[in-house]
């Protein structure tokens, strides 16, 4: 009996040592489990939409549905507006998600795409040139189908739109108040392109520039920089005979020509979202805007 002490004395000893250390792992493991239990923070995104209408690439009698302020401030909560404009609240983004459907009088393509309204719910009140405006976002593409040659579909991402006045339509004797995009702003091939309007003949009288066939797309130019499917911001500057656009405050393309200058006749808006170029079937893109800016 006095030969067995020493070894009972051990194993006490042993299995107290081993308890003591099973007492610090699940002190650990208690530790891991209440900082998985943390709660996600969630983030929206910097847009005011109290000063915009949005058109969807849906139709009801033959029309793209249209959602004006204030419906438009609960687009989370609207389900005509929720399968193409809805928060991505895991990185403070608003989606504008768009397939070929729809389509606006005077297009071939369809958009979920944001149009400015300087007094809520009306078209009527916007702006020239001469009194100046910005227009600053920021974005990324999120998705975006390819075509049959395996490139990627070309989407409008910014734009600003011409009007005539109610006198300019009537004096030319259109139907409607519409007038060209003086600015378009691509998302094409991982790159930012931008191509403006000008003058087919610098002579054209001051009645002549009101119509639609005065003018043409230009070349276009494309920022250097490839901003791919990452984050990036466009700043748009109009002011008398100038507009200015630059990529990432690092890459500035200026417009001064003599076409800007005799623009300032039109009326304007300011365009934002995702106007897909295209009408091949199974096509889609999906734009995150994560702040959007304007002010004149």
């Amino acid at each position: 009996m006095r030969q067995l002490a020493p070894l009972v004395i051990f194993l006490f000893l042993s299995v107290g040592v081993y308890g003591q250390s099973d007492d610090v792992l699940v002190a650990v493991d208690n530790s891991n489990v209440r900082q998985k239990k943390k709660k996600k923070r969630y983030r929206l995104p910097e847009i005011d939409l109290s000063h915009w209408k949005v058109t969807l690439p849906i139709s009801d009698n033959n029309r793209p549905i249209e959602v004006e302020p204030p419906e438009i401030l609960e687009y989370a909560t609207n389900s005509i507006l929720v399968p193409f404009m809805y928060n991505d609240s895991t990185d403070g983004s608003l989606v504008f998600h768009a397939y070929p459907e729809s389509t606006t009088a005077n297009t071939k393509y369809s958009r979920t795409e944001l149009r400015e309204q300087m007094e809520p719910g009306s078209n009527s009140v916007n702006w020239k040139f001469s009194e100046g405006g910005l227009m600053k976002g920021t974005m990324r593409m999120e998705a975006v189908s390819k075509d049959r040659g395996g490139k990627y579909h070309k989407v409008i991402i910014m734009q600003i739109h011409g009007r005539l006045s109610n006198d300019q339509r009537d004096q030319i004797g259109q139907k409607d108040n519409n007038a060209p995009p003086i600015l378009k702003i691509y998302w094409q091939d991982g790159k930012i392109r931008v191509k403006t309007k000008e003058l087919t003949n610098n002579a054209v009288s001051p009645e002549g520039v009101l119509f639609e066939e005065a003018w043409k797309d230009d070349r276009g130019r494309t920022f250097e920089e490839e901003v791919g499917f990452n984050k990036f911001n466009i700043e748009v500057k109009v002011s008398k005979g100038k507009l200015v656009v630059s990529l990432n405050k690092g890459e500035f393309f200026v417009y001064d020509n003599a076409s800007i200058r005799r623009w300032d006749v039109f009326e304007n808006y300011f365009k934002a979202g995702n106007y897909l170029q295209t009408r091949d079937e199974g096509a889609f893109a999906k734009v995150k805007f994560y702040k959007l800016e304007i002010s004149h």
